[in-house]
């Protein structure tokens, strides 16, 4: 499982301020090798330790938390994202630009999550595990997190089979070597 994230490595949020063009230069190439697109709306950001780390501390500098509980609440509800031993997790986005398209889809594609995966290079799919409190009654969260149990393979696509929305994106090369590299972390 990726190393969670520990009250050890978040900075203060003015020291983090201070080195914040460094860090955002060190971590934009580890979430663009993890970022997916998956047709026009849909795009998939795997997360892993470094990630998390920086969405923690670009939450407690936006809001200059420096409270020992509540960046500890911060630190619990990102490490509760990350995934287990053999297990990708991500932030799926829903990209739709459009209100109202965006608002129609979010309605009509109550079901997607269940029909997500990613596919493994035996052509075994591995389905998305998410919270289904982001799923309302009406309607969709455009932000969903996912976790995908690959039994600690590393997949080569990711993909929907909702119908209406079938499409499958096979990943580059380094999309698959980060995901291999961030299952491999968990031994």
């Amino acid at each position: 499982m990726a190393r969670k994230v520990e009250r050890s490595d978040i900075l203060d949020w003015q020291t983090y301020t201070d080195q914040r063009d460094q860090r955002r230069n060190e971590v934009l190439p580890v979430k663009n090798a993890r970022r997916v697109h998956l047709g026009d709306s849909l795009t998939f950001l795997f997360e892993n330790t470094a990630t998390t780390l920086y969405q923690i501390q670009e939450m407690v500098r936006a809001e200059r938390i420096v409270k020992e509980a509540n960046i500890q609440h911060e630190i619990d509800t990102y490490n509760s994202l990350l995934g287990d031993a053999g297990e990708l997790s991500c932030s799926l986005l829903i990209e739709i630009e459009d209100a109202a398209e965006r608002r129609q889809k979010l309605t009509a594609w109550l079901e997607l999550p269940a029909h997500l995966y990613v596919k493994l290079q035996d052509g075994s799919l591995a389905r998305a595990r998410y919270d289904v409190s982001q799923v309302g009654d009406d309607r969709l969260s455009a932000v969903q997190y996912l976790k995908f149990n690959t039994g600690g393979k590393a997949p080569v696509a990711v993909g929907c089979d909702m119908p209406g929305l079938v499409i499958e994106q096979d990943l580059t090369a380094e999309q698959a070597a980060a995901l291999r590299d961030d299952l491999a972390s968990d031994s």
